[in-house]
């Protein structure tokens, strides 16, 4: 069976493979990375150089800027990243998702298989998956079979592609797209199309080099379809961030900005840009890909000189494809690195804040009316009571933000959140124990009546949570209008009291998910490490206060600072202890 349908299905499922093995690939990652990739991230967007560092190698450990621009979108919705550091990243992000490229064009130079290697990787994933009872190892194995998968994915494609691309079906498709007046134009809408349907730019990239080397588009057409893959490859981040908050969806139209900033600098300037890139490829030793154009859709009769030329040209067509690709984002990165703060400025006029407290800080699953339903509306509490909890650990990362914030005006940009996230906090207690009330005044049962109570107790200590980041606004507020600054060795320690106190919240919040808590085995190891942490900070402190190994004054606002932090441990542990033997 070698119909043109059954060659199109065929390279489809290819592509699948690849798309299969990307998603598992990453998937496994992350939960494989689990805390500490999301720990990895947040440390390391200190800086610019940070940000652009960190985007690129998340980036190529997941083989997609797509999923790198996903995970950003929810931890700035989660409060745990600013917009700033998130637009560093993604600029990294667009340089990393080049690697791919590279990787192909150097299994299509053949340098080495790409099949070669996945088949042993399945292997060993099989077993590590299969074979092994930590959740972890089987996480690893899983990664390694979605890595496996899209190299093993991309090798097909170029074996299947290249007799239907050198058909003369394909050829007469597109010829006459190739040469005409708004070649640049279609080309560019194909790329961002091509690219969206796949949710893969490295997919896309991938196909633009099989259609060069196989002589049936132009190195003008591949490079207007780069540009219109870099187009394509934001519209899922914009898709994704639609039902998120202000601050996330102006992440994803940073994403777009930078993007568009780079195709409509490379339009405006394609002729240099293309005559770059053909100068880039001559310096690895390969032919220029400009000189392809006089014989590259003479895909019958080649003869003599015309088919050495050709010859020789396939070797270098797929680097022009992963050259064209890497430059235009570096080039787009060195030109907007400089102007993060104006991008910022940019895109948060593009997406207005006037909506964003009614997104995300109002009762969403308890109302006017529905108090009188006794038993359903305590389970709609219990919700809402979810949803606070959560409110409350998004201020939480404002509060790890305010601690490392030096710049002034970001500073007081923080405080004033935090502020907001303790009147917040009081607002919600309000109308939920409001709502209480107007339920327990209804015939309810005995175990109703009993998680009232506990419900009661919970959002009381949910309310205090936020009155402890209030209070830690407060006491940086005061160190730094006493010019203190914490040293290295305090900000690696509270890092490490933060650390341990989100994992705490995440217990926290894991309980209060549960429909039957019987055992708070978790809880009490969270608040454990913290005390232990906290008792540890302590004597180190007292010891370094005996030597003066800093100052005075700023160890009395670090200590203190450890302190209200183990305070919220203590609201937290109340909270699960509150919700045992409750029947939800």
């Amino acid at each position: 069976m070698n119909t043109l349908f059954y060659q199109i299905l065929t390279i489809l499922g290819c592509l699948a493979l690849f798309l299969w093995g990307m998603s598992l690939m990453s998937s496994s990652l992350q939960r494989f990375a689990g805390k500490g990739l999301r720990s990895f991230i947040e440390k390391m967007t200190s800086n610019t150089g940070k940000c652009l560092f960190t985007g690129f190698l998340v980036t190529v450990l997941v083989q997609s800027s797509t999923a790198t621009t996903l995970m950003l979108v929810s931890f700035v919705n989660a409060g745990l990243m600013t917009l700033r550091s998130a637009i560093g990243v993604i600029m990294g992000a667009n340089i990393g998702t080049t690697v791919t490229a590279w990787l192909f064009a150097v299994s299509m130079d053949g340098t080495f298989s790409l099949g070669a290697i996945a088949i042993p990787l399945i292997f060993i994933g099989f077993v590590l998956s299969s074979f092994f009872k930590k959740q972890k190892t089987k996480d690893f194995g899983s990664f390694l079979i979605g890595f496996a998968l899209l190299f093993l994915g991309l090798s097909m494609v170029k074996g299947y592609a290249d007799p239907l691309l050198r058909s003369d079906a394909v050829a007469n498709f597109l010829a006459p797209l190739t040469h005409t007046t708004f070649s640049t134009l279609i080309f560019i809408v194909i790329g961002a199309v091509m690219t969206f349907c796949l949710q893969s730019s490295a997919a896309a990239t991938t196909i633009a080099m099989l259609l060069l080397s196989s002589g049936v588009i132009t190195f003008p057409n591949a490079v207007a379809f780069i540009l219109g893959e870099n187009i394509g490859t934001t519209i899922t981040s914009n898709l994704a961030a639609t039902s998120t908050n202000v601050s996330s969806k102006r992440t994803a139209r940073a994403h777009l900005v930078f993007n568009l900033f780079g195709s409509v600098l490379v339009i405006l300037l394609f002729r240099p840009y293309m005559m770059l890139n053909a100068h880039i490829v001559e310096l690895f030793g390969f032919p220029n890909p400009l000189r392809a154009d006089f014989n590259i859709l003479s895909q019958t009769g080649l003869q003599g000189e015309a088919l050495k030329a050709q010859t020789a040209l396939a070797s270098s067509l797929p680097y022009s494809v992963a050259i064209v690709h890497t430059l235009f984002n570096v080039i787009t990165t060195l030109i907007l690195v400089w102007f993060i703060p104006q991008l910022e400025k940019l895109v948060m006029k593009m997406v207005p804040n006037k909506e964003e407290e009614k997104e995300v800080f109002h009762l969403v699953y308890i109302g006017k009316g529905n108090a009188n339903l006794a038993e359903l509306s305590i389970t709609e509490a219990r919700k809402e009571i979810n949803h606070y909890a959560e409110i409350c650990t998004k201020g939480f990362g404002y509060v790890r933000q305010a601690i490392h914030e030096s710049e002034s005006n970001n500073f007081e940009e923080l405080r004033q959140k935090l502020v907001k996230y303790e009147e917040i906090t009081d607002r919600i207690e309000f109308e939920i124990a409001s709502y209480l009330n107007q339920v327990s005044q209804n015939e309810i049962s005995e175990q109703a009546r009993m998680q009232v109570k506990a419900y009661f107790k919970i959002i009381g200590e949910l309310e205090s949570l936020g009155d402890s980041g209030e209070a830690i606004s407060r006491l940086l507020q005061r160190k730094r209008d006493h010019s203190k600054v914490f040293n290295e060795l305090m900000i690696k320690r509270i890092d490490e009291m933060l650390d341990t106190m989100q994992n705490a919240y995440d217990v926290m919040n894991a309980n209060l998910a549960m429909l039957n808590v019987s055992d708070i085995s978790n809880a009490y190891q969270a608040e454990d490490a913290i005390n232990v942490m906290r008792d540890r900070l302590r004597e180190e402190h007292l010891k370094n206060m005996e030597v003066k190994s800093y100052d005075y004054t700023a160890g009395v606002y670090y200590f203190d600072l450890i302190q209200e932090l183990e305070t919220m441990g203590d609201f937290m542990i109340n909270i699960s202890q509150a919700l045992v033997g409750l029947n939800v």
